[in-house]
């Protein structure tokens, strides 16, 4: 088969290799859609200790069961089915209390596992009995259905920040991730969604997903804006969704008194050390939290959710690309000048 194999840091070869052998308990897939994650990005560049080259990468994907162990009753040749990224080892304390992506293994597709740039992915044992593996159906496309891994994340971010009726909620960074948070928070109850992107053409792009305020704050004060916005109290709810400490820093500062604020988008390990005025969490009780990626669980809802269409999901699908092409698509995703791109091997 044909895959796109990261060798070394910044080299990623599309060549032949060996299509993955089924065993009694594992699953092979036929991949026809995966998307280009920040996090992909990232490990191109910088690794992870998680991967261990050559290896793989991807995991936002979809794709067709061909093949199956004598010992798998979940799958069967001819399944649509999607795939997530953190796989539970389902032993652990962590993963026995229903937060697998709490793992101390912290196993996932494209880190350990082989993942979605290639023609066909393996699922192991541990994959199909405890992993973000689902069927999809007919209506819903392969491309469509890959995006399930990013919104599940997003669906474990809003559950974790407890979002309510009539909550005022600040979302800082309007890329893919940001811009789901937008359409899923309005569901789940927000009447007042505030968007705050430093980029102008991100943040133009962003307006189609119905957010009632929009800040670019490499224009205007983002705090000051927020404030007025909210009568000088604050949002109930921040949320940052990108990869910057200044977000984290204004985060607080916008958060009204018992305010959550999430902080989603992870830091690059060089900038990770932030400091906050912890006196305002203090005075004003709120409440900071983190979140990472997702469980299985929040994979079938993302599923369920393209699937009833309360999120028109090609939104946010902006280019895609052939396998033989994935480092034009990798540079696309890095440049960030669309939504996400997908490459369909």
């Amino acid at each position: 088969m044909k895959a796109a194999v990261l060798e070394t840091l910044g080299k990623m070869v599309v060549k032949e290799v060996p299509i993955p052998r089924v065993d009694d308990n594992s699953v092979l897939v036929k991949i026809k859609a995966c998307a280009v994650c920040g996090s992909d990005i990232r490990i191109f560049h910088h690794g992870n200790s998680r991967v261990n080259p050559p290896q793989v990468l991807g995991h936002e994907m979809a794709g067709e069961v061909v093949e199956s162990g004598k010992n798998v009753t979940k799958f069967k040749p001819g399944d649509r089915v999607a795939i997530g990224a953190d796989v539970p080892c389902g032993e652990c304390v962590f993963c026995e209390a229903g937060i697998g992506n709490n793992c101390q293994i912290n196993y996932a597709m494209g880190y350990q596992f082989a993942g979605g740039f290639a023609e066909y992915v393996l699922l192991n044992r541990i994959v199909v009995n405890y992993g973000p593996v689902h069927k999809i159906p007919d209506h819903v496309t392969y491309d469509e259905a890959a995006l399930a891994e990013p919104l599940g994340c997003v669906l474990n971010a809003l559950e974790l920040s407890n979002i309510k009726l009539c909550d005022t909620v600040v979302v800082i960074g309007a890329g893919p991730i940001g811009c789901m948070i937008i359409e899923v928070a309005r569901r789940m109850g927000a009447t007042r969604i505030i968007v705050v992107q430093r980029s102008r053409p991100r943040l133009e792009m962003a307006k189609k997903f119905g957010a009632d305020v929009y800040i670019c704050s490499s224009e205007e004060d983002g705090v000051a804006r927020v404030l007025e916005e909210t009568e000088g109290l604050g949002a109930d709810v921040v949320i940052t969704s990108n990869p910057s400490p200044e977000a984290q820093i204004d985060a607080i500062k916008m958060a009204k008194n018992r305010a959550r604020v999430n902080f989603f988008g992870g830091l690059p390990k060089t900038k990770s050390l932030v400091t906050l005025d912890t006196n305002i969490i203090h005075y004003k009780e709120l409440f900071v939290h983190g979140a990472h990626g997702a469980m299985p669980i929040h994979h079938q809802k993302a599923v369920e959710l393209i699937a009833s269409k309360a999120l028109n999901i090609k939104n946010y699908i902006s280019h895609k690309f052939v396998l033989d092409d994935i480092l034009e698509a990798f540079a696309v995703a890095e440049a960030h000048t669309g939504m996400r791109v997908v490459v369909n091997p």
